[in-house]
């Protein structure tokens, strides 16, 4: 079995690698952000995409962009499954994942207490497993699997 890890740069890509001990026991790899300051890699296999801002000038252009990137490296991986902790260069894995017959884990943030971020609401709806970390958040996603926390 594959694993395709994906997260952005900062707090997601911390969370994710607390599952780190799944590459022990799978092939895997870890998509993430390209970033100046700081490097929680924890593959062996890393693909790094560009940082894009939903408010930026050409954010549409650019997001094209990450999905064509991203469809390129599933096809190439071929990953069984994707788990994704967010954010916004996730949501092209999940969703084209899910198109290419792949199983999804989302996991909402760990900073998520009271409501859902934008790319857990996105992908909630064909997510395989969608998982959060607080109680509350069964209210936001009533179909989700609460496991506590993930640190």
């Amino acid at each position: 079995m594959k694993v395709c890890f994906t997260a952005s740069s900062g707090g997601h890509l911390v969370e994710i690698s607390q599952l780190k001990e799944l590459t022990k026991k799978f092939d895997s790899f870890l998509v993430t952000e390209l970033c100046d300051n700081e490097e929680k890699a924890f593959c062996e296999k890393i693909y790094y995409l560009n940082q894009v801002n939903r408010r930026e000038l050409f954010f549409i252009p650019k997001f094209i962009k990450m999905f064509y990137r991203s469809y390129k490296i599933l096809k190439k991986e071929n990953p069984d499954i994707i788990i994704s902790t967010g954010a916004l260069m996730t949501f092209p894995f999940c969703l084209l994942g899910k198109m290419l017959k792949k199983r999804v884990i989302y996991i909402e943030s760990f900073a998520r207490t009271q409501n859902g971020s934008l790319t857990g609401r996105l992908v909630y709806p064909f997510a395989d497993v969608f998982i959060v970390q607080w109680k509350k958040l069964k209210k936001v996603y009533p179909k989700s699997i609460y496991l506590g926390g993930i640190f």
